[in-house]
């Protein structure tokens, strides 16, 4: 086996992404996956595609994944189901609406136009079957979703097609940087050596960190999601609510999906998921608050994926504050799926020391905002077992 020249830990969405760029620009990357692609939050996610919403530091991220994901077949050879179908966040009193309001202004004041504010018979246009408290809301409209396992696969065939390789089952034991190399130790014994090393382990980023040297705070969450029965046409667009937790949207086979944040149990060394059912019921009951026409509708579905979850609730991308050829991606805080096109370009020309081409200050692994201490102890495991 060639050594490669960039190592790459995490074979979820951003690795990947990475992965297919450096591929593309002539690298030779290997990923280090410790169980299958898109096993955590990658493959699990709601699959939002969301300008809406977003903190004004991640707000250029969004915009420009936005305009790449109408052409995401260009890019990966795969539509990866993406729906251009708006986003709606509703506010159900007038307070909320108000809130809405200011944050209108304020992306204005910035020079952003992507959210757009609507009263509430504009929602009923949008949102027939909403509930009639709702008094308005924001809009979206280039928005959407896709699908995650089917995007999270397609990035990964991409990125072997282009010549990086992909090694499920390789669960890292040990590191360190000797002579110039990154030289990583998998629990099956086998020894990977690169100068570069991309740390995107998602929920275990934090442990790839410390083990080079790097305390970057970092806990976890395994977000819920709730899928029913096959039912009539309800909505179009994606909605999420102003006031509380709330993912919503019918497939075109008519299941609808609901999430919002919602958490269950998890442990990183076992990568065990344990579902919350009484939160899951709170989910359901906000979207039947929302949405009466759900009404009987069964639920036919359950599932949770790890992931990363910052003291900021931003990710962390950018050139390690302590370790050389080391660049961090994770931490995404349930907001990563979007910004996968841009993100992996933008780590791909880190680890080839281009300039950076969108400001990440805020996504900075030393950044002041990431205060106090992470979120659990030193482990015993780099990556979850299993």
């Amino acid at each position: 086996m060639t050594d490669p020249d960039i190592l790459i830990v995490g074979g979820g969405l951003h690795g990947l992404s990475a992965a297919l760029h450096l591929a593309r620009a002539g690298r030779r990357v290997r990923v280090l996956e410790a169980r299958q692609v898109g096993a955590e939050a990658s493959g699990y996610s709601a699959g939002g595609v969301r300008t809406l919403g977003r903190h004004p530091a991640e707000v250029p991220l969004a915009l420009a994944a936005i305009e790449r994901w109408p052409a995401i077949a260009d890019l990966v050879g795969d539509d990866c189901g993406f729906r251009s179908v708006g986003q709606v966040r509703v506010a159900e009193n007038d307070a909320e609406f108000t809130l809405l309001a200011e944050r209108v202004e304020g992306l204005r004041a910035a020079g952003w136009t992507h959210e757009e504010l609507v009263d509430a018979q504009a929602v009923r246009q949008l949102l027939p079957a909403v509930a009639p408290h709702v008094v308005g809301g924001l809009v979206a409209r280039r928005d959407g979703f896709a699908s995650p396992l089917r995007t999270t696969r397609a990035f990964g065939r991409a990125a072997v097609a282009a010549g990086a390789e992909v090694i499920e089952g390789a669960r890292v034991a040990a590191m360190d940087r000797r002579a110039g190399l990154w030289r990583l130790r998998t629990h099956g014994g086998e020894t990977h050596a690169a100068p570069l090393l991309l740390n995107a382990a998602g929920a275990w980023g934090g442990r790839i960190a410390r083990a080079a040297g790097e305390e970057i705070p970092l806990g976890f969450n395994a977000f819920q999601m709730l899928l029913t029965e096959a039912l009539p046409p309800l909505l179009t667009p994606v909605v999420g609510a102003a006031g509380r937790p709330l993912s919503f949207k019918q497939s075109e086979t008519g299941h609808v999906m609901i999430g919002g944040g919602h958490k269950g149990r998890a442990d990183l060394d076992s990568g065990e998921i344990r579902l919350d059912v009484p939160r899951l019921a709170y989910s359901a009951r906000t979207a039947l608050d929302l949405f009466p026409a759900l009404h009987g509708a069964r639920i036919v579905h359950a599932w949770a994926g790890i992931e990363g979850v910052t003291p900021d609730d931003l990710p962390v991308i950018g050139r390690s504050a302590v370790a050389a050829g080391l660049v961090h991606a994770f931490g995404f805080s349930g907001h990563g799926f979007a910004l996968a096109p841009v993100v992996g370009a933008i780590v791909a020309g880190l680890l080839l020391d281009g300039p950076e081409t969108h400001a990440l200050a805020a996504f900075a692994p030393a950044r002041s905002q990431l205060c106090g201490p992470a979120a659990e102890t030193r482990p015993a495991l780099l990556q979850p077992a299993g």
